[in-house]
């Protein structure tokens, strides 16, 4: 494999992952003598380190008092970076570290609900069968941009189409209305008063409901009205504690309709507007981690 020659960064004054560290710490605590117990080292040893550090930034980090210290505007911007620093050498070192050399890491990006709701359960005897390839698995809800990913494979929603990807489609959409059985008692299931229940709403799915009953040729009003949560994990949290009737997937409530926790209102399956898929990067067809989930996920789906 040609590695590539990266041109080296033309900054080369860092700190010390010590100075780093005791700036951290002492910020936290908003103490040199309580950041030095955690630390295992000197009060002064700690104050050295962070007075070098501000020697070096040539800023102040923390205002002192004979009596406290507190970060300056300076300290508190720098302490978040700092923070994310080491808390990304902090993952880098664990993740090298739990893995052996003739293992490979598999990274894979899917909608939280998605994943905990179908891909986790698909997955089950994976690492069995593949014990040198370790799962990755990061929930993402925002969009998906693949030149912005470090991923192996994705699991998406929408239309099958994302640049320098390859897909394979998984399965349709079909969204059922579903609530806690113990909502629809005392109430008359008559769409001329839909005022009389609350339609969950999931904040990227604006026009869900209208669709939904557009799909039947129905008109009704206040289709847009409802709480509106960010995933259908929270719509589906929600209706299952009574809150009202949720709009969600019917392939991620099947365990909760089979044990009867949750029942459909109306008798309809609205097909969405896109399907399910697995992708993965086009420079990644021949690799052997991508190869052996592809495998598996189509072997599942049979």
């Amino acid at each position: 494999m040609k590695t590539e020659i990266k041109t080296p960064l033309a900054f080369r004054k860092y700190p010390s992952t010590t100075a780093l560290q005791c700036f951290e710490t002492a910020a936290r605590h908003l103490s040199f003598t309580n950041a030095a117990q955690e630390m295992h080292m000197t009060q002064s040893a700690v104050s050295k380190q962070v007075s070098q550090l501000e020697e070096m930034l040539n800023l102040s980090l923390f205002y002192r008092t004979p009596q406290r210290i507190s970060l300056t505007p300076a300290g508190k911007a720098y302490y978040i970076e700092v923070l994310g620093i080491l808390k990304h050498i902090e993952f880098a070192t664990t993740n090298l570290m739990s893995h052996s050399s003739n293992t490979e890491v598999l990274k894979i990006v899917a909608h939280p609900t998605f994943c905990s709701r179908w891909l986790i359960p698909t997955l089950k005897g994976f690492s069995k069968e593949y014990p040198l390839i370790t799962l990755d698995i990061k929930e993402e809800v925002c969009p998906f941009f693949p030149e912005d990913q470090n991923i192996d494979i994705a699991f998406l929603y929408g239309d099958g189409v994302w640049g320098g990807m390859e897909t394979i489609k998984l399965f349709d959409e079909y969204c059922v209305a579903v609530c806690q059985p113990e909502y629809l008692q005392g109430k008359t299931l008559c769409l001329d008063n839909l005022d009389a229940f609350t339609l969950l709403q999931l904040s990227s799915r604006p026009s869900a409901w209208y669709e939904y009953f557009k799909q039947q040729s129905i008109s009704v009003d206040g289709t847009f009205r409802g709480p509106r949560f960010d995933t259908f994990h929270a719509c589906i949290a929600s209706a299952l504690l009574g809150y009202g009737i949720a709009l969600v997937p019917l392939r991620l409530v099947e365990p909760e309709l089979k044990l009867g926790t949750l029942v459909t209102v109306w008798d309809y399956e609205s097909k969405g507007r896109g399907a399910y898929y697995m992708s993965y990067p086009l420079s990644l067809g021949n690799s052997h981690k991508v190869k052996a989930i592809s495998e598996w996920i189509t072997e599942s789906m049979a």
